[in-house]
């Protein structure tokens, strides 16, 4: 192994050096020579119709530089969406215009208005209190199903109705679907609420616009996760900037969780405003802003149904959702709840018949799109709470009835479109009960009784899909961008190496883990491999960051291009070495004649490529640089089993996790440090969701839970010591490291491991009518029903 840590190797995160001295580069920490500020006038209405808008009084007051409203993008693009999904009766999904100022209605509160550009933002913000907006308020609807009655009101009057789409998969099982839970022996059905979140990343979202007039050219700075796909959708379907006059800049990125994946207006105004100016505008928002503003997560109402034998073999699933779209479809918010949802139902369990009915709803609230999981924490949860409620009504262990349904055998076709290519389901139930000492619980729950607490045990398994794949699939499936990611390898004339990757970075340790892959490859030390990314002027064309994609796609990527940069370097080195190409062999960072001593470094093979006095030129051209495009041929599938141990105070309701354990296949690790910290982040957010966290409206369609007062996140004495394993590894067979994807999997399994415990908890203690909690399990809902 290199001495700074090939492939395995638990490297500290190189990057965290400058995060932690204060000198990383946010896009807030950016300013341009002679920039203004913009502020955004928002709605405070959730739905109304806007009669007019005077900015005259504003645009008077001093400083300001001008004042746009809707008017001005008139003729201009609205916010694309990334994904059209069709129904079950073969239709298109309804698909409304998203401007980038509101142009006749508000549709929910935070929805802008205008935007005052101004020398300072004390300038702006003060100038936009003088803008007076005359907004009919019309009723608003908040609540899905209210939504889809005859005579709701429409979020958008040019759609027939506020049904987005139905969706229907498979749609020709659903005759046979029936027909199985018409003759089952046992029929467990549940209805529950996955609740709303907000992601709120540590650094909220800022934009920069930027024009030089001399070269005709626009450059945003922005908190992204994709800036290649920000360049796309921004250039092409909203302000009509080819794409090689529009660079997209996306530097340190302080966290995303899947809300800085999409375009949003603010980058479209930013950029738009600085060419109209001839001026750089910024902005940044206020954690307020961020709150009304930034995508929101989950929010699913579901029925689910579980048939199973007289021997308690699953026969089969039926679901039906409801997914909250909001007021506008996000950049890829039609997908989350069908494509990255439905497939996903089969779990770890070889249930050979589903059905998956998804209902997608717009209503008079902040958009709604990818948040960590995406889609698979929504399944997991539906799955691995109606399976814990099956076992209790049968009176049957729940981990011997997962255990009794597991996929064993693979590669493994689902009955939802997806086939499992590795796994072994058994071997990490195995570890999680090695790991929660299952036979001294009793011993703990006497001591928690002691004490008059209750106290309980919950365990789940999970799967995930990663790396959305591949592109000719998924544009059938609707998808407007193709999913492949890209790496340029770039080496020095002294043996350094840059890596310029399409994946992007902001907290995920890229620039710790990326080098490992390739040190290892070459037999060098990985500091002197740099990783490049966030810039659409050097990166190859390439497709971010999201649903734990980097390691599978954007590293299969470097690896094809850092194997082309090794056969380019062989033949070199066969000049060298007056021998064969088809001898030459590459190990630790020399390159040698098979069967002889004779042998060169690594960095005279690299001078030589770009000092070539000793070979034909005719026969290899000078340079030492390679591209690689890798698209993958199936998603990946990590997997595990997670236990949580709660106790209960049954004075107040308040829930306290004792312990939790998370055992994974995530196949290869390429850096075991890394991916424990991937995990322990998911877990918090999973922990969040279970008990703290919700996002709520009132029925006006008023935020509630709009700053930090009210909506409770995770703080540290919430959190228990995790134990975390992923040891259990089946490598991937389709990509050539072997690995799975790891950044998601904490915030799938852990939000139906803390439920079951805490059910769990209440069934010990004699509250058998208490079958389901809906999240967050506060204080209040868990009392609640105990006493009920």
């Amino acid at each position: 192994m290199p001495a700074d840590g090939g492939i395995g190797a638990p490297t500290k995160r190189r990057e965290d050096v400058r995060f932690l001295k204060g000198t990383g580069r946010y896009t807030d920490d950016l300013n341009r020579p002679g920039q203004a500020y913009v502020f955004f006038l928002r709605s405070n209405v959730a739905h109304g119709r806007l009669k007019s808008v005077d900015t005259s009084a504003a645009a008077a007051m001093p400083g300001v530089v001008r004042v746009f409203t809707g008017a001005d993008f008139e003729g201009v693009g609205g916010i694309p969406c990334g994904w059209q999904i069709t129904d079950k009766h073969g239709e298109v999904m309804q698909e409304p215009a998203h401007p980038v100022l509101a142009q006749g209605k508000v549709r929910h509160v935070g929805d802008p208005i205008a935007a005052v550009v101004a020398d300072s933002l004390e300038a702006a913000r003060d100038a936009a209190e003088a803008i007076e907006a005359d907004i009919e308020e019309l009723p608003a609807v908040v609540d899905m199903k209210a939504a889809l009655q005859d005579g709701s009101p429409k979020v958008h009057d040019d759609l027939t109705s506020n049904l987005c789409y139905d969706w229907g998969f498979v749609e020709e099982n659903k005759a046979a679907v029936d027909e199985a839970f018409a003759n089952a022996a046992h029929v467990t059905t549940l209805e529950l609420v996955n609740n709303r979140l907000i992601a709120n990343p540590m650094e909220p979202r800022v934009a920069i616009g930027d024009f030089d007039q001399a070269g005709g050219n626009s450059t945003l700075y922005t908190t992204s996760q994709n800036p290649h796909v920000i360049r796309l959708l921004m250039g092409a379907f909203v302000l009509g900037i080819p794409e090689h006059k529009l660079r997209v800049v996306a530097p340190d990125v302080g966290g995303g969780f899947g809300s800085k994946i999409f375009h949003y207006a603010e980058e479209a105004f930013c950029t738009f405003a600085a060419k109209a100016l001839n001026r750089p505008v910024k902005w940044t928002a206020s954690r307020s802003e961020a709150f009304m503003s930034d995508a929101h997560g989950r929010d699913h109402v579901t029925t689910i149904e579980l048939a199973l034998d007289g021997d308690n073999n699953f026969t089969a699933l039926r679901t039906e959702t409801h997914a909250n779209m909001g007021a506008y479809l996000s950049t890829f918010a039609p997908s989350v709840p069908t494509w990255l949802h439905g497939t996903l139902m089969a779990g770890n369990y070889k249930t050979p018949l589903i059905y998956v009915n998804v209902k997608a709803v717009f209503t008079n609230t902040v958009p709604v799109d990818a948040y960590r999981g995406a889609g698979r924490p929504e399944a997991s949860y539906q799955l691995e709470r109606v399976v814990d409620k099956a076992a209790r009504e049968l009176g049957v262990d729940p981990i011997a009835l997962r255990r009794q349904n597991f996929v064993t055998e693979f590669p493994y076709a689902t009955p939802v479109a997806v086939e499992y290519d590795t796994g072994d389901y058994v071997a990490t139930m195995d570890k999680l009960e090695e790991m929660i000492d299952i036979s001294g619980f009793e011993a703990r729950l006497a001591e928690s009784k002691k004490r008059g607490k209750l106290r309980g045990l919950g365990v789940n398994c999970y799967i995930e899909a990663c790396g959305i794949a591949p592109s000719n699939l998924v544009g059938q499936l609707g998808a407007r961008a193709g999913l492949y990611e890209s790496a340029t390898v770039r080496v020095n004339a002294t043996g350094g190496i840059v890596v310029m990757t399409g994946s992007h970075s902001h907290g995920q340790g890229h620039e710790t883990s990326f080098p490992q892959v390739v040190a290892e490859m070459i037999g060098i030390d990985a500091s002197m491999v740099e990783i490049e990314h966030g810039d659409t002027a050097n990166a190859p064309m390439g497709m971010g960051t999201y649903g734990s994609r980097s390691i599978a796609v954007g590293g299969s990527a470097m690896v094809r291009a850092t194997e082309k940069i090794i056969a380019k370097a062989k033949k070199i080195a066969a000049h060298l070495l007056e021998a064969s190409e088809a001898d030459i062999e590459l190990k630790d960072g020399q390159f040698s004649v098979a069967g002889t001593d004779k042998s060169v470094a690594w960095g005279d093979v690299t001078l030589a490529a770009y000092v070539p006095h000793n070979y034909p030129l005719e026969e290899v051209e000078p340079g030492l640089e390679e591209t690689a495009f890798y698209d993958p041929n199936n998603f990946t599938f990590p997997s595990g089993a997670y236990a949580c141990e709660v106790e209960v105070d049954p004075e107040t309701g308040k829930v306290t996790i004792e312990s939790f354990a998370a055992a994974d296949d995530f196949g290869n690790v390429i850096n075991p440090m890394i991916v424990d910290g991937q995990v322990h982040g998911g877990i918090a957010q999973g922990i969040g969701q279970a008990l703290l966290e919700a996002c709520v409206y009132d029925e006006d369609g008023q935020l509630l839970t709009g700053s930090y007062m009210d909506y409770a996140m995770p703080r540290a004495d919430d959190l228990p010591f995790y134990a975390v394993d992923h040891s259990c590894q089946t490598p991937c067979t389709h990509n050539p490291l072997g690995v799975k994807g790891c950044g998601e999997a904490g915030a799938i399994g852990s939000p139906p491991a803390v439920v079951n415990a805490v059910v769990d908890a209440l069934q010990r203690a004699g509250k058998t009518n208490v079958t389901h909690i809906d999240m967050p399990l506060s204080p209040s809902r868990v009392w609640a029903a105990m006493n009920q």
